[in-house]
């Protein structure tokens, strides 16, 4: 019996083997992630996969830190981990050695005349420990021994040499003194990686005492970072290279998708409104720009857009008093009511700001000049019925500027007001006198305003953005954008009020629509000129996202009244290179440079 026991024991584990070496020539998981090689021969480096590595350790600190300690190491482009570790310590037992060390202290202190210096060292370690025990016994503070370990690695052993140095440097700099570990880079190499690896034998040299408050100090996640799941690349941080992803349309982050962009001529604005352009039209974001000095047409061409010429040479027109459907939302109520005071706004371009008499005045001419179109008050007005089917009023159902012209000149007090329309009907600006013949239907849309002249460029981008601000309204569930390049011409100082709350009451009231504004100019004393610059401050404190290229000094004093600029952050605008920008997402604050593929520098700059 005990034989055959035996024999069928000798065939399980003959079995159970040869099963085993059928999983010999399989690769688990943990072979993937074992590195190639290991060279531990040199003392001043360990070699693993082509990299090198070496550390440095704490070994001492400032007696007082009032700044994060780790924040100049982080904020590096250096190749580095830091590894640190925080031992917390029995309270009781360490308020027990403290009060016997106290008084041994004290005993040696009282008896010692003769060494002046010894006498000066003991009274050191004397205060700190009644300072300790002081601290965990009022103040509720735990005792932690404090371990900080510093590994750079590189590829060239010469370049890992150098920004050794640096590093020492830095530290030295901060009140951190650091030694090389020599002869302990295994361990160094071991503190590094996700083991929670403390070695005894480089314990000893990193070991320092640090109370709970003290800990703030070593806080390492301190680096602005931005990295939105959902959000489109912008660039890198200047002082880490992380990559910046910002999802704009991010509603649990953002308050809204607003976004201002401020910089000289030559910064890298245009090149970067590009960017996000074509980016966004990649995501299918319907976006409506209005373009004064004609910068958008290729990016228009390559992207398949449609670009609409406002100006004497276009075929294309845009008539003024045309009221369009989508200018409320539906179930709402009031088409002229809204149209008149958009109207007002428009001709206080024209006929310069008018006081409240002159304002009712001229709502009484536009309401008869819309009744002779049959249009009053009731929406009703703006419908027909064709073929047994109810419609809204086409383009040629409505009134021109011609037709207020002639209302205007009917009556004394007004005929000042019809003198300033002669331009828009019998002069150079004819082209306003005529009925829409454009249809905005494609989620790209360029509004060109450049051949407008100088003079004339806000009307035309008044115009625009009241179009495009009814196209945003249409649709709450579709993401959209509009964007105002040199939007000082309409909240400046040759502005006026109602255009300037007009705008400011897009930037506002865009979120609620899905959409987002976005305010670009170089010149900074322009947009906060008007009424003490409030519609500038508005229009900079309702956007989530500010982005300021390199300015001027004069430029950076007026943006620092309206913004919390701080003064390392003025001197980081002014010495900014092309391309580098300081940007405000949220409340994070983050230099960046902005970075493009080739591909996409090509169709920006139209190279074939």
């Amino acid at each position: 019996m005990n034989k055959i026991k035996q024999k069928i024991i000798e065939k399980i584990k003959k079995n159970s083997e040869e099963k085993k070496e059928i999983y010999y020539g399989t690769t688990k998981k943990s072979n993937k992630i074992y590195p190639s090689y290991i060279n531990i021969k040199n003392p001043k480096y360990i070699e693993v996969d082509d990299l090198y590595y070496t550390g440095l350790i704490a070994v001492d600190y400032y007696r007082e830190q009032t700044d994060l300690i780790l924040k100049n190491l982080i904020e590096t482009n250096i190749n580095m981990n830091i590894s640190i570790f925080y031992e917390k310590q029995d309270t009781y037992k360490m308020i027990k050695e403290l009060t016997y060390h106290i008084g041994n202290v004290g005993v040696e202190i009282k008896e010692t005349n003769e060494n002046r210096q010894d006498i000066d060292i003991a009274a050191f370690t004397y205060n700190d420990a009644k300072y300790i025990r002081k601290e965990m016994q009022l103040n509720n503070e735990d005792l932690y021994y404090l371990y900080i370990y510093i590994i750079i690695y590189d590829k060239d052993p010469k370049i890992l040499e150098y920004n050794l140095s640096k590093i020492e440097g830095i530290t030295q700099s901060k009140g951190i003194e650091t030694r090389r570990a020599n002869f302990r880079q295994e361990e160094i190499f071991l503190s590094s990686l996700p083991l929670m690896e403390n070695k005894e034998i480089i314990k000893k040299a990193a070991r320092r005492n640090i109370l709970t408050s003290g800990i703030l100090s070593t806080y390492p996640f301190i680096s602005s970072t931005i990295f939105d799941s959902d959000g489109i690349f912008i660039g890198t941080n200047i002082y880490n290279n992380s990559l910046v992803f910002i999802d704009r349309f991010n509603k649990e982050k953002y308050k809204n998708a607003n976004i201002c962009i401020f910089g000289t001529s030559g910064a890298g604005k245009s090149f970067y409104t590009k960017l996000l352009i074509l980016r966004y039209k990649l995501l299918g974001i319907k976006q409506y720009i209005i373009d004064p000095d004609r910068e958008y047409n290729n990016i228009c061409e390559k992207l398949k857009g449609t670009q609409i010429k406002l100006g004497p040479t276009s075929r294309t027109y845009i008539n003024v008093l045309e009221i369009r459907k989508e200018s409320i939302e539906e179930g709402e109520k009031g088409y002229l009511a809204t149209k008149i005071s958009k109207l007002i706004g428009f001709f206080n371009l024209i006929f310069g700001q008018m006081d409240e008499e002159e304002k009712a005045i001229l709502e009484e001419k536009l309401i008869e000049t819309y009744k002779i179109k049959g249009i009053t008050f009731n929406d009703d007005t703006l419908y027909k019925i064709n073929k047994n089917k109810k419609e809204f009023k086409k383009a040629k159902d409505m009134p021109l500027l011609e037709d207020l012209y002639k209302i205007l000149g009917k009556d004394e007090k007004t005929k000042k007001f019809k003198t300033k329309l002669i331009p828009f009907i019998e002069g150079s600006m004819n082209f306003f006198n005529n009925y829409t013949n454009i249809e905005i239907n494609n989620d790209l849309i360029i509004a060109d305003i450049y051949d407008l002249g100088e003079e004339n460029l806000q009307y035309g981008m008044y115009i625009f953005t009241e179009i495009f601000w009814d196209k945003i309204k249409e649709n709450r569930e579709e993401k959209k954008a509009i964007y105002l390049d040199e939007i000082w011409r309409l909240i400046g100082v040759t502005s006026n009020k109602s255009v300037a709350s007009f705008i400011y009451k897009i930037f506002k009231t865009i979120r609620k629509y899905g959409g987002s504004s976005v305010a670009i100019t170089q010149d900074i004393s322009d947009i906060f000129s008007l009424d003490e610059g409030i519609y500038g401050k508005s229009i900079l404190n309702n956007s989530s996202i500010k982005t300021f290229f390199s300015l001027e000094e004069e430029n950076i004093k007026i943006l620092s009244k309206y913004s919390n600029l701080s003064e390392k952050e003025k001197v980081e605008i002014k010495s900014l290179k092309r391309g580098e920008c300081l940007m405000f997402v949220g409340e994070d604050h983050i230099l960046t440079k902005i970075e493009s593929s080739e591909l996409e520098k090509n169709i920006i700059e139209n190279k074939k």
